[in-house]
């Protein structure tokens, strides 16, 4: 892989991880058109969505922070059945940890399908189509006020999740959606999806680093950090770009940009 490609690639991450159009079916779609044929492309495409990880960590770092303080603290004091019920952080750590068990044991448990599916671009166009189903579905879902996450609700949006581990269904589309049907606000919805994406993305990188090592010392590192980088960078811009979508609720209007390029796709590759 050339560094242009990987520049490439890594500003195509960093647009779409957090846009809900599937950023792993836009990599698979790329690599395709750019006629990148490697065997090693699903390291890549992990460490490039480290890139965005950056990102969602700098913009919810006042989360991520509170959720750690307020856990421990809640633990090392025992006070931590009272601190759930009256800690929003408390709350939103729990919710995450059960959310995550999901997307981690199929990943771990299918990750050689889940690599063979990164190489079949039809498929990714498939399942494209069916987000943007997922997403114009939406604009039907109803808001409960004063409506908080619970054990319950974070299990089941950890499960949208793990669907997402298939190329193509976007991770940010299934957690959002799940969250809007199960009828939490649109800014409650998004905030739960971004922060349960960093365990998930930074577990995937720590389980593809042995193959990254291998692949930087064959060809080198340049192009893992020039990806990443990019992502890091755009994945910031994109998640300002989604909150205010989603802020005057025009969340929907993604599912029209899947539904072309997914039909697209199954017609012309």
């Amino acid at each position: 892989m050339s560094v242009l490609q990987a520049i490439i690639l890594g500003l195509l991450q960093g647009l779409t991880e957090f846009l809900p159009v599937s950023s792993s079916g836009h990599l698979v779609l790329g690599q395709y058109l750019l006629g990148i044929k490697t065997q090693e492309m699903l390291s890549f495409d992990v460490y490039v969505h480290f890139g965005t990880l950056l990102s969602v960590c700098w913009i919810f770092r006042n989360d991520v922070v509170q959720i750690l303080v307020s856990s421990w603290t809640a633990l090392h004091t025992r006070t931590f059945r009272n601190a759930y019920k009256s800690n929003e952080h408390v709350r939103l750590g729990v919710a995450i940890l059960v959310g995550t068990i999901p997307a981690a044991y199929l990943g771990l448990k299918y990750h050689d399908q889940v690599a063979d599916a990164f190489r079949d671009p039809k498929l990714v166009s498939v399942n494209l189509v069916l987000s943007g189903l997922l997403l114009y579905l939406t604009r039907f879902a109803k808001v409960k006020e004063g409506k908080h996450l619970s054990v319950v609700l974070g299990l089941i949006i950890g499960l949208a999740q793990s669907i997402a581990i298939l190329p193509g269904i976007s991770r940010t589309g299934s957690t959002i959606s799940s969250g809007l049907y199960l009828r939490l606000s649109p800014a409650l919805a998004a905030r739960f999806s971004f922060l349960l994406s960093i365990p998930v993305i930074a577990g995937a990188a720590a389980v593809e680093a042995k193959g990254v090592i291998r692949q930087g010392m064959e060809t080198g590192f340049a192009p893992f950090i020039i990806g990443l980088v990019a992502a890091a960078v755009t994945g910031y811009f994109a998640i300002k770009i989604l909150l205010r979508i989603i802020e005057r609720g025009k969340f929907s209007w993604f599912s029209l940009y899947c539904l072309a390029v997914g039909i697209a796709g199954i017609i012309f590759i």
